[in-house]
């Protein structure tokens, strides 16, 4: 947020990645532990998957299994959701028939505000998914506002970027949520919590249990790639906007960018965005 995105991060990222493997996997007395574990609980997969209720909570606590495969997916499809949702109220309600791209990433039909904020609200109301729809949706609210209000100071800070702005609006905080999108998120979660998240739960589980995992790594591993390199190109475009690109000596990175993701392309592709440099934090610093 204060010095933006560079080379100098690449070594640390490294280190951390090794530290972790080498904590998790340096005691070859567990090796065995793991491979045991591994096949029984391919075993368990298999068996869950034919009765029908692979990912559920066997608990009972919550709805369905906090697990990575199942959190990931929830991101996924709630991304795209909420795209076409935002599309739709747009050319319904904001103007009347007109088309504007309203993705948060380079590539792909994804707004991933929608996909972490359903993930939010999965792990926080998946144990209450039986209780009192007002009090689920009083918390899908607050989490989504929350949510929307952090992503539009973290834009702002670190890249100058305003992605939405609700001043004027009724109950507004700083233009960056108000008291109709505390309704509006309220309203999803209720619905996502109590109807559409067990129907994408039998979605995603058509997906054979012996190529769950696989799928899961690739796509993983894609949307890794399209996340890292949305926020570099952000950097670039605030880099460009603020004067501050070092055109002389640039990184791979920062080269890939400029040629493939220019100011032309990122104000096509991200319509509602508009870019000042001036109220960046590391420009208020200079």
């Amino acid at each position: 947020m204060l010095e933006g995105l560079s080379s100098s991060l690449i070594a640390p990222a490294i280190n951390i990645v090794i530290l972790i493997v080498l904590e998790t996997y340096s005691d070859p007395s567990l090796r065995e532990e793991r491979i045991l574990q591994y096949h029984l609980h391919k075993l368990d997969l298999k068996s869950d998957y034919e009765a029908g209720v692979l990912g559920r909570d066997k608990s009972g606590k919550g709805y369905i299994e906090l697990n990575f495969y199942n959190m990931f997916w929830v991101f996924v499809v709630c991304s795209v959701i909420g795209l076409f949702l935002e599309i739709v109220w747009h050319m319904t309600v904001v103007d009347l028939g007109v088309y504007e791209d309203r993705a948060g990433l380079l590539y792909g039909p994804f707004s991933p505000i929608y996909g972490i904020g359903a993930a939010l609200m999965t792990i926080a109301l998946n144990r209450f998914y039986r209780k009192n729809p007002i009090l689920i949706f009083l918390v899908a609210g607050f989490i989504g506002a929350a949510f929307e209000f952090f992503v539009s100071w973290f834009m702002e800070v670190s890249f100058g970027i305003q992605a939405w702005d609700y001043t004027g609006t009724f109950l507004s905080i700083d233009g960056r949520t108000n008291f109709m999108f505390f309704m509006m998120w309220g309203a999803l979660g209720l619905v996502w919590v109590r109807f559409l998240l067990p129907l994408m739960l039998k979605a995603v589980n058509l997906v054979s249990w012996q190529l769950r995992y696989p799928i899961t790594i690739i796509a993983t591993l894609l949307m890794a790639v399209n996340c890292v390199l949305t926020l570099a190109a952000f950097d670039c475009w605030f880099e460009r906007a603020s004067g501050t690109m070092n055109y002389e000596n640039p990184s791979a990175i920062v080269k890939f960018c400029n040629e493939h993701f220019d100011d032309e392309f990122m104000q096509n592709r991200f319509q509602t965005m508009t870019i000042t440099p001036e109220s960046a934090s590391r420009a208020k610093r200079g």
